[in-house]
């Protein structure tokens, strides 16, 4: 099966065309821009058929990064993925963007923890085991503080991989033999990893597709703050 993916829920955009029975990636395009993600994102993906010598008509499923991530590159995401599973009248999938993150470093053996600013001190974060081939999830993800976080690593008394658009700032604020940072090509969000973990996902209708956040967004957390006060 052709299954496209797509990232929008961070600072890069990205598409990939994966074969699922060959394990084969025909085609990934990644950008890091600051135009709003809907301007980027469709050409990506009908760029990365066309170059792969396919048609739309050739895709099986459809797999996106539904959280955590930027509110609106998030939406952006999942309407696009609405839309296309909509119009060629196939399945898709939510794809944890932590678990995505952990893919594109499915090739290391031991725990990989996803580290994603948040807001202030805060991150979401989850800890993997990864035998080279497949990830499995060993916390449920979280939100949660850099001293929190840094406390669970240190708790668990393994090597960790760290990877997300927060692992540098991490590993430079808690430093330590245990911990290493995934190298850059795979530290951010890439759609190779939201194919990857996909793969193996039940697929859903795009009905039922919905983004995960793992916050309140600012509109309900202003909300709640002024109901408290009346």
């Amino acid at each position: 099966m052709l299954l496209i993916g797509i990232d929008t829920s961070g600072k890069t955009a990205s598409a990939a065309l994966f074969d699922t029975e060959t394990e084969i990636f025909l085609a990934q395009s990644s950008l890091y821009t600051q135009k709003t993600h809907s301007q980027v994102i469709m050409p990506m993906v009908k760029d990365i058929i066309e170059q792969s010598g396919k048609k739309m008509s050739d895709i099986g499923a459809v797999a996106v990064a539904n959280g955590p991530g930027s509110y609106t590159g998030l939406r952006i995401g999942v309407a696009a993925v609405k839309a296309l599973s909509f119009g060629l009248d196939i399945k898709c999938c939510g794809v944890s963007t932590l678990m995505a993150l952990a893919c594109n470093n499915i090739a290391h053996k031991g725990d990989i923890c996803t580290v994603m600013k948040a807001r202030g001190e805060l991150v979401y974060a989850c800890l993997y085991d990864c035998d080279g081939y497949a990830v499995e999830q060993k916390m449920e993800e979280k939100l949660i503080s850099r001293d929190e976080l840094a406390e669970t690593l240190a708790l668990a008394g393994r090597e960790v991989l760290l990877c997300g658009d927060g692992a540098a700032d991490f590993f430079s604020a808690y430093s330590s033999p245990m911990l290493t940072i995934a190298p850059p090509q795979g530290r951010l969000q890439n759609a190779c990893g939201v194919c990857l973990a996909g793969a193996s996902l039940k697929l859903i209708t795009p009905e039922e597709l919905e983004v995960s956040y793992l916050q309140k967004v600012k509109a309900e957390k202003d909300l709640e703050d002024k109901l408290k006060q009346n």
